[in-house]
């Protein structure tokens, strides 16, 4: 057993991607799915087929379909199609216990009828599921369609699962194709879920393994609803969380949380938004203990300043976060000017730059020091007006992006 199983206080590996009908996802799409191909099944329609993207589960919707009929089926399960529609009939007839004399189609199609028969006639049914049906040439799609065919009066004597990638859906809609989708009794697609289903998804597979939701932080909540804005599928879903908890295991915490779901991201090579959130996150941090900082007395103030940040962001190898660094720093450096500036005690209220210069001349002759002050005072000037007149001519908005267009020059 993984040790963050241990380490989270879980019974089972939540997002592992194996399909396993004890996690299997019960709503959306699955579970309509699901129901649809069940209830094709018991009235005996025939061919039934199920499409989507890589990692939707249709694998794991199979499985469902096998435990929903557990005593009265008969189930012939194919990993991968077979290359002819001659290996297709022979792959049958040895799963259903028979050694045709001939391998010509005709007599194994005899022979195949002739068990569907005794299996229909025992109260069963025979399911035959083909995986990675996309990859299934004409001639053994044909091979389906004439499968398909083998009728009892009204009853189909087989029922045929096809589970296969959207390509499969291409092949289908061929003008050639088109006898064989007309015998298509039920054609499904599932699709991606959306952010609230992949966060619905992630509960049901914490609550299954034993843990509940608090074991993701509200940040790494956020950040997972970042990373899946434009939907997901369970096994990219399985793959993310299954890493951001290995990431929090190894940095011993208690919870995952935004930074956690970063560093999975970057390791399953992922390109998302969860980096820029990051940053915001830092940003709020520390505009909160600035502002704890200017309501504390001077004794809190140096423990404030040596508290780290809650969230932080390792990404030494991001350019892009190099860069969010220096410019971060340059525009606090120049902040940190104009309060020093602003920490000249002159009253500015409605007074022009001529009545500013005059009133700290005046102080200043006091001390002999009129011709530095002078220098000094006329170079401040200089700069504050040189600043609002680039901002003037900016198409930067606000102050702070001014600051910000300036230092990148």
């Amino acid at each position: 057993m993984h040790m963050y199983v241990q380490h989270f206080n879980l019974n089972l590996l939540p997002f592992e991607n194996v399909p396993d009908p004890l996690f299997f996802y019960d709503q959306g799409d699955h579970a309509r799915i699901r129901k649809q191909i069940s209830g094709s099944l018991q009235s005996g329609r025939g061919l039934i087929v199920v499409t989507g993207p890589i990692g939707s589960g249709k694998t794991t919707l199979s499985q469902m379909i096998k435990a929903d009929f557990p005593d009265n089926i008969k189930l012939i399960w194919m990993a991968e199609p077979p290359a002819t529609s001659s290996d297709l009939y022979l792959f049958l007839a040895q799963e259903l216990g028979l050694q045709p004399s001939s391998s010509e189609k005709t007599f194994v199609m005899r022979d195949i009828r002739n068990a569907l028969l005794r299996i229909n006639a025992e109260g069963k049914k025979c399911l035959v599921i083909v995986d990675e049906s996309h990859l299934m040439t004409e001639d053994v799609i044909n091979g389906i369609r004439l499968l398909n065919n083998l009728e009892e009066g009204s009853l189909k004597l087989i029922q045929l699962l096809l589970l296969g990638q959207d390509e499969l859906m291409e092949k289908i809609n061929r003008p050639e194709m088109a006898p064989f989708k007309q015998r298509i009794a039920a054609l499904e697609t599932l699709g991606k879920m959306n952010v609230d289903g992949v966060l619905r998804y992630i509960k049901h597979r914490i609550h299954i393994a034993g843990g509940s939701p608090n074991l993701i932080s509200n940040t790494g909540w956020e950040a997972l609803s970042i990373a899946f804005g434009g939907g997901g599928t369970p096994r990219t879903i399985n793959s993310l969380c299954d890493r951001s908890f290995n990431v929090a295991y190894e940095r011993n915490k208690p919870v995952v949380d935004a930074q956690d779901i970063y560093e999975a991201t970057q390791r399953m090579g992922l390109v998302t938004d969860v980096f820029h959130y990051i940053i915001m996150l830092n940003n709020q941090e520390r505009k909160r203990q600035e502002s704890q900082l200017e309501n504390s007395d001077p004794a809190s103030e140096t423990a404030a300043a040596a508290a780290p940040a809650t969230v932080s962001v390792t990404v030494e190898d991001q350019p892009s976060a190099l860069a969010a660094r220096k410019i971060e720093h340059k525009s606090q450096v120049i902040q940190d000017v104009m309060q020093d500036i602003s920490a000249v005690r002159v009253d500015t209220s409605e007074k022009s730059f001529d009545e500013i210069a005059s009133t700290i001349k005046a102080k200043y002759e006091q001390k002999s020091l009129k011709a530095p002050a002078i220098v000094l005072i006329s170079s401040m000037i200089a700069f504050i007006s040189s600043i609002f007149f680039f901002c003037h001519r900016s198409d930067a908005t606000g102050l702070l992006g001014c600051l910000m267009e300036l230092v990148s020059i």
